[in-house]
């Protein structure tokens, strides 16, 4: 008999699709998938030596839990350079991802019966942390038409005595919103009226097209004290698999947050942390080079989809995904029976929006080449076209 717990969490239908694809090529089908979530760039070779090089030093034992001193001093400055947010290198907790951030932060400031905000459409994992954390998720609903970006009504009305927080993740995962200044200033203005945290996901920062990305935590030392910023090096820096993540927290919060890790992982691995602390020092260029590819990619696939009648799909303004809405195709059907079929008949894979509680939406990354976009969104559109 497992626990109950375990029936609280679903299986992630993004490596489940990812699996699936790996299944159907194998047997030599010719499949293009927009389900991936994470960059088609190599690790740059200057992260990569650095690596290498923590091998043939000798860095290949236990570190301390919250991470190497060198690395939580250069997170330390990178958010005071970089995002505004003033922290002591104690204040920063070097986890095995910008995931078990996320989760370590949940742990630590939730109680049985606690609320969490979250505004959809969301990445999936935070429901599922949220239940394991024993608290209830409130959802705070969006559209296409405001580009995904709650109004201030809705997020007053999802808070109760009961919220202990909010997680924002700007830019977002699936689909690509940058909440701007003054809708970050209006959800700082409730955490501090109301007592709530703010978990703020900013793996995404250094993808955004045109859209300013700003650190919730550096609009001042009030929301500072509520805010947990979460960050790592997977999206910017190509490095999904060599799992560095980081949050930076008030010094209680961070104490809390490094106890359980301690219990739990202890520290990430060491080689990686070296990576990673080359990743920070390393300058800026291959980072945007792979922006402006993404911001080229972005254009192609927006293009691509506006060919397709009754589509409709917001212009992100960050990450590298979209989210286009086909609810005026699914004749009945839902998002998941719509993905099936695109899979089965028209070789293309998409993630189903219901997955990230945003029904009748399919999510596509564009992080995959110039052709397979084209290519993809031609069996998108003939798919659809064929249903209705």
């Amino acid at each position: 008999m497992l626990s109950e717990r375990i029936s609280l969490l679903n299986p992630s239908p993004t490596l489940a699709l990812t699996a699936k694809v790996a299944e159907l090529r194998k047997y030599g089908e010719d499949i293009i998938s927009f389900g991936a979530g994470e960059p088609d760039f190599g690790t740059p070779g200057p992260i990569c030596e650095a690596g290498i090089q923590a091998i043939r030093d000798g860095h290949t034992r236990y570190t301390a839990s919250a991470g190497i001193p060198e690395l939580r001093s250069a997170i330390a400055d990178k958010l005071v350079k970089e995002n505004g947010v003033t922290v002591a290198p104690e204040q920063v907790i070097v986890s095995a991802g910008a995931k078990q951030s996320v989760f370590n932060a949940l742990m630590t400031l939730c109680n049985p019966g606690d609320e969490v905000i979250l505004i959809a459409p969301y990445w999936m994992t935070y429901r599922d942390q949220i239940a394991l954390a024993e608290a209830t998720p409130v959802v705070v609903q969006t559209a296409v038409e405001t580009g995904y970006v709650p109004s201030l009504d809705d997020l007053r009305a999802a808070i109760s005595p009961k919220t202990k927080a909010i997680i924002i993740n700007s830019p977002s995962n699936p689909s690509g919103a940058v909440l701007p200044r003054e809708k970050l200033k209006e959800i700082a203005a409730l955490a501090i009226r109301h007592g709530f945290h703010v978990v703020s996901d900013e793996i995404y920062e250094k993808l955004t097209y045109g859209a300013e990305h700003i650190s919730i935590a550096s609009l001042g030392s009030e929301i500072a004290e509520r805010t947990v910023t979460i960050n790592g090096v997977s999206k910017a820096f190509a490095m999904t698999g060599w799992r560095i993540g980081y949050a930076a927290a008030s010094l209680p919060i961070a104490k809390g947050m490094s106890a359980l890790q301690d219990q739990v992982t202890s520290n990430p691995a060491s080689i990686s942390q070296y990576a990673a602390l080359a990743a920070l020092k390393m300058p800026f260029e291959p980072v945007r080079a792979m922006v402006e590819e993404f911001e080229c990619r972005r254009e192609l696939i927006l293009g691509e989809l506006a060919k397709i009648p009754e589509v409709r799909c917001a212009k992100p303004g960050g990450a590298f995904y979209v989210f286009p809405d086909v609810r005026a195709h699914l004749s009945g059907r839902t998002d998941l029976e719509l993905a099936a079929y695109l899979l089965e008949e028209h070789k293309v894979a998409c993630v189903p929006g219901s997955v990230f509680e945003g029904d009748g939406h399919l999510r596509l990354t564009y992080a995959l080449d110039r052709h397979q976009i084209v290519e993809g969104v031609r069996r998108i559109s003939e798919g659809l076209q064929s249903l209705t």
